[in-house]
């Protein structure tokens, strides 16, 4: 059984997209429907930089969307792929669920650009400058992680993120209570515990007024049931329903990226088989790490297109 895996900020990078839009009308296709969903250029900032610009959260996510999207029309149209015969599911770390909705067909293309600018600039939005920090934990598993995040709290928020498995757990929250957790890590003897270089305190509940944003933003759009179900980051559950998948996005903004249970569980379901579309390959390290015997192989650029298996 195969499972196609959406990426999510992080993995943008210049030049990320162009060889597919070089090669393939169907790409270029994607990218100017993005172009003018947003009254942007966008895919010129993909494919030349700069990296700043390009790593801003409200160009990064719909921009790591539209080289997912391409990738996806791309094996649609060159090997034949037909998500609703040949998949069993797709998720997406964070963003990347956007993505894997607008490729079972629960949104547009077009209404998913808009929406990811508007989180991304929700998400921007919501906390001041340099209140707000992530951390990595690196040889911790969940529950540690979730106790040092308790212990830093002191009143404040300090919340688990991302739950990206192999051992790699993301705190969110106020800086003052990050660091404390960091230095409570450190003395606790986790393998490593570094602060993150990221704009925002992304998937902790200072992130409400984000949640706000999007629940009337998704309200305004039409979201129709995928052609396959989604497994949805806060649940690490399937879900085809659109009010519940328009209920986990708005969730989703404050809570966990439940990353390593949702693995788990589509290879617990019988998928052996997982495809990243789009962008970088961190997902598949991440798959591979998760899921002992699964296989997963990125797909983003014409050699990946060329060696996918053909339908």
């Amino acid at each position: 059984m195969r499972a196609l895996i959406f990426p999510g900020q992080g993995s943008q990078a210049v030049g990320m997209g162009k060889a597919l839009a070089e090669a393939f009308p169907q790409a270029r296709a994607v990218f100017s429907e993005v172009d003018e969903a947003l009254s942007q250029p966008l895919a010129r900032l993909m494919f030349e930089g700069p990296i700043e610009a390009l790593t801003l959260t409200a160009n990064a996510q719909p921009a790591l969307m539209a080289a997912s999207l391409a990738a996806l029309r791309v094996l649609e149209a060159e090997r034949g792929l037909d998500l609703a015969r040949d998949v069993a599911f797709v998720a997406g770390h964070s963003l990347g669920e956007y993505s894997a909705l607008a490729a079972a067909g629960s949104l547009t293309i077009a209404d998913t650009a808009r929406l990811l600018r508007i989180r991304g600039e929700a998400m921007q939005a919501a906390v001041a400058p340099g209140d707000g920090a992530m951390a990595a934990l690196i040889g911790a598993d969940t529950e540690t992680a979730a106790a040092i995040a308790a212990e830093a709290a002191d009143g404040v928020v300090c919340d688990v993120a991302n739950d990206n498995g192999a051992g790699q757990v993301v705190l969110s929250g106020d800086k003052a209570a990050v660091e404390r957790a960091v230095a409570i890590a450190q003395a606790r003897g986790i393998k490593r515990a570094v602060m993150l270089n990221v704009s925002a305190p992304f998937h902790c509940r200072l992130m409400q007024p984000a949640a706000d944003a999007m629940r009337a933003a998704l309200d305004a759009v039409t979201l129709r049931a995928p052609i396959v179900p989604l497994y949805a980051n806060v649940l690490a559950a399937p879900v085809s329903d659109p009010a519940a998948i328009r209920q986990n996005l708005v969730a989703q903004v404050t809570g966990t990226v439940r990353w390593r249970e949702s693995v788990a569980a589509m290879a617990a379901a019988g998928v052996d088989t997982f495809y990243e579309v789009g962008s970088g390959k961190v997902l598949s390290g991440l798959v591979k790490r998760i899921a002992s015997g699964a296989s997963a192989t990125p797909v983003g650029t014409p050699e990946d297109v060329a060696a996918f298996p053909r339908s």
